[in-house]
């Protein structure tokens, strides 16, 4: 009776483990970026936040995505694309209507071209689509993030449709897929290096990422993921120590003072 009722009780707490770790893996990924959201929401102030970081992510979700149609694994990596995407998408809406705000006399730009009847926002007519790479990704209106977003993900539908049955490019879009997500941390990683200061990163942000990232990889080896999504997991953790050991270096051996708002600055070019 008394062997029983152990074995119920840990079952139960292996089910509630399993519940923890399940929504920790889906809904990890988006904490570090709540703190940034609130900041923002808080200060009217996106130049601290580069938008190329919802770009990556974005793309590396998408490409996740596709993936496993062509290669199955565990429905909750496929759920925590999704919430990714849709975190990286309310990101992108935020900083675009606070820097819209805020840079009133900027030029318009957009992802389409369009022939605006308003005066003031007024887009010089191009072929289709503006594509001038000096303001890629850098539009006016949160519209065009997502009329991209869509068209990337429709080319990049109609190819994996096209060579699903190849499993040379399965295996080549799901590490594509992986490896895009671990090289996130590399802008700041080359930032921290031009600048021999990590002065103005947020170091809360390296560590949820440090942690959330090991939690991943740890993740991926018992679960068994293909072989694309752990490798990458570890090079997105020796990505994060490095910073964290930038943090440490620069701060034990300074190398010239940075101020924080040119290491911002700098740090929104780099990405």
């Amino acid at each position: 009776m008394e062997d029983e009722l152990f074995d119920q009780i840990v079952s139960v707490f292996q089910t509630l483990v399993s519940w923890i770790a399940a929504g920790a893996m889906v809904f990890g990924g988006v904490v570090p970026y709540i703190p940034q959201y609130r900041d923002i929401r808080r200060t009217q102030n996106a130049e601290g936040f580069s938008s190329y970081v919802c770009l990556v992510l974005l793309v590396a979700n998408i490409l996740r995505i596709l993936f496993r149609f062509g290669r199955y694994f565990e429905t909750l990596l496929l759920w925590q694309s999704f919430i990714m995407i849709a975190t990286m998408l309310i990101m992108l809406n935020l900083c675009t209507n606070v820097r819209t705000a805020t840079e009133l006399n900027t030029k318009r730009r957009s992802f389409i071209a369009t022939d605006s009847k308003d005066e003031e926002v007024r887009i010089p007519k191009r072929l289709f689509l503006d594509f001038d790479w000096n303001y890629f990704w850098l539009w006016t209106r949160f519209l065009d993030y997502v009329q991209c977003v869509l068209a990337f993900t429709l080319v990049a539908a109609y190819i994996t449709y096209v060579l699903l049955d190849s499993a040379l490019f399965v295996e080549s879009l799901g590490f594509l897929a992986v490896f895009t997500e671990a090289m996130l941390g590399t802008p700041q990683l080359y930032c921290n290096y031009q600048n021999k200061s990590t002065e103005g990163m947020s170091i809360k942000m390296v560590l949820m990422w440090t942690s959330g990232d090991t939690f991943k990889t740890g993740y991926f080896l018992i679960t068994q993921a293909p072989v694309q999504f752990w490798t990458c997991g570890l090079l997105q953790v020796v990505v994060d120590v490095t910073i964290l050991f930038q943090v440490y270096y620069y701060s034990q051996y300074p190398q010239k003072p940075v101020s924080h708002t040119v290491s911002l600055t700098t740090s929104a070019k780099a990405l």
